[in-house]
């Protein structure tokens, strides 16, 4: 009976133990999680984002 109560002390340290670091780490796990979904994504491709443009308001008016 004392293996059991051991093992299941264990294990809920365990689970207690990972829900700490997801709640500490969250931001940083999340940026993670988001790039390696990105990556194993087939119909991702790094190359159809929209850059933005280097002037996005010109005026064309202040030019001669």
């Amino acid at each position: 009976m004392a293996a059991i109560t051991s093992a299941v002390i264990a294990i809920a340290g365990v689970i207690l133990g990972w829900i700490a670091i997801e709640i500490a780490c969250k931001p940083c796990l999340e940026k993670g999680r988001e790039a390696i979904d990105r990556s194993l994504n087939p119909d991702y491709d790094p190359d159809d984002d929209l850059q933005s443009p280097l002037n996005p308001n010109p005026d064309p008016q202040s030019h001669p």
